[in-house]
């Protein structure tokens, strides 16, 4: 049945508890984000850097992180690289979200670890659907695994 008024009202697609840091030195694209993922289960924090995203990771847990390619300073695969070093984010899901689409920049992601690649501009809608598809997959993978005895 389709068309009926019930499959018409919005919903939201971000109904679990969870936490997004955004990274991006576009304030347009910070504010998108906080304004399109945030749901009353989710909180969306921002960083205008690399670095301010280091910091921001330093002082609070999060779900999943988004980050932008192109940035002054360090750049969003460098930070991929320096979080997928780092054991204490082995189970953060990392989507690069970029301007690009080259091979190259999707190989580099990538192979610095992220999780997931997204060209802008951005469907909201559909990068919602992923960030759940993301999170769903990784708690799952941490169930899985065995535990030390």
């Amino acid at each position: 049945m389709h068309g009926t008024r019930s499959e018409s009202l919005f919903s939201y697609v971000l109904t679990d508890e969870m936490n997004i840091l955004a990274v991006d030195d576009d304030p347009i694209q910070r504010e998108f984000c906080a304004v399109y993922l945030a749901t009353p289960n989710v909180t969306v924090d921002t960083a205008e850097s690399a670095e301010a995203g280091l910091a921001a990771l330093a002082k609070r847990r999060y779900d999943v992180l988004l980050v932008d390619v192109d940035m002054p300073g360090m750049s969003g695969i460098e930070l991929v690289a320096v979080l997928r070093a780092d054991p204490r984010f082995d189970d953060l899901p990392i989507m690069v979200v970029t301007g690009r689409e080259d091979i190259v920049s999707i190989d580099q992601a990538y192979a610095a670890g992220a999780t997931a690649f997204m060209c802008k501009p951005v469907n909201w809608r559909l990068l919602s659907h992923q960030v759940k598809f993301m999170t769903r997959a990784f708690r799952a993978l941490r169930r899985s695994e065995p535990t030390d005895a």
